[in-house]
């Protein structure tokens, strides 16, 4: 079976002894990055910061490492675990340092090179800046980059791996966010049953009436916004969300500045979206039903609403029939992919 993503194993070879650290330097070799052939070209420019053996590994460790945040107890795998596509399964909001309750779900790590906007609010453009956010939020991991760095240069482990990671070796803010950038270039979710029907790989011509009425359905009602087989556009949209009273959250507003932004938030990617409830950017609904219900006849209107989601007539939403629900729900079942949530080498055991 042809595999689209792959990080192969690769030789490393030792070609010298640094006689002032005692650490033998190694060839660290660029790895493989494919871009499956259903996707978009990548909206990264990944050459800045290409992915490497020892980068990545790094980058790994860094992941689940809980020194990132001040009191030693949050890593970013804390509200990325892997099982449910790196979401916060199960939490409104996510959970951050001394217990604290954000304001947002945590959104999935996966497909990132491909995405040009990070949060909800596009407050990142750069996938190797994007880890500044959570590291410096009080409510999140509460950190200075600067700090982890010098809690990071007490480690032999850590010495040894910023050396032979990136030429100099030094462990530094720049570097930290180089290396969790190589790792989240990565972490490419691109085998799942639509992947392999798309591209027919066996056993890709499988799909079942329902989940070929489903297709149909998305592709007339939803893929304006969940563009390409990355499943977003990257784009900001009002999509009628009742404002939650008890968060005044503006959305691309609280970044812009401008009202025109007002309650827009990010479109997400629907890849893996059977693992990653709760959804919308408060986590308000717990199921994929509820979201398609909500879109059927539970919108508001607003000055900045999308207007795709207003009909000639002045109505609001999508029309479905709960036939047509079922079917989207089957769907959206297939963008599931089991290889990516399994796959050894987003792991690391601390």
């Amino acid at each position: 079976m042809k595999k689209i993503f792959m990080i192969g194993l690769l030789a490393l070879s030792f070609i010298s002894c640094n006689k002032d650290d005692g650490y033998e330097a190694v060839v660290n070799e660029r790895l493989d990055f494919v871009v499956p052939a259903n996707f978009p070209a990548p909206a990264q420019d990944i050459e800045h910061n290409y992915p490497t053996q020892k980068g990545f590994e790094l980058g790994r460790k860094l992941f689940y490492d809980t020194r990132l945040s001040a009191n030693n107890t949050i890593s970013c795998s804390f509200c990325h675990e892997q099982e449910n596509a790196f979401t916060h399964h199960g939490h409104t909001f996510s959970h951050g340092i001394y217990d604290q309750e954000g304001t947002r779900n945590a959104p999935a790590v996966q497909n990132m090179a491909f995405q040009s906007q990070y949060f909800y609010d596009g407050a990142s453009d750069a996938i190797d800046m994007l880890s500044i956010a959570p590291i410096h939020n009080p409510v999140e991991m509460d950190e200075t980059l600067e700090n982890i760095a010098v809690k990071l240069k007490q480690d032999k482990e850590y010495v040894k791996l910023f050396n032979q990671a990136f030429e100099g070796g030094q462990i530094t803010s720049g570097n930290i966010l180089k290396a969790l950038g190589q790792f989240m270039t990565m972490m490419v979710s691109a085998n799942s049953k639509y992947d392999k029907f798309v591209r027919s790989e066996p056993p890709g011509n499988n799909f079942n009436q329902k989940e070929m009425q489903g297709l149909e359905l998305f592709r007339q009602k939803c893929a304006s916004c969940h563009a390409t087989d990355i499943f977003t556009d990257s784009s900001f949209r009002n999509n009628g969300l009742p404002p939650n009273p008890n968060l005044n959250d503006l959305g691309r507003e609280t970044v812009t500045g401008f009202k025109r932004d007002r309650y827009k938030f990010k479109v997400p990617s629907l890849r893996n979206v059977e693992l990653t409830a709760p959804y919308m950017h408060d986590g308000r609904f717990g199921s994929l039903e509820s979201v398609l219900n909500f879109y059927r006849n539970g919108m508001t209107d607003s000055e900045t609403l999308d207007e795709q989601l207003r009909a000639e007539d002045g109505t609001l939403g999508i029309p479905l029939t709960d036939e047509e629900k079922e079917a989207l729900i089957a769907f959206l079942k297939t963008l599931t992919d089991e290889e990516y949530i399994n796959n050894p080498l987003f792991y690391y055991q601390t």
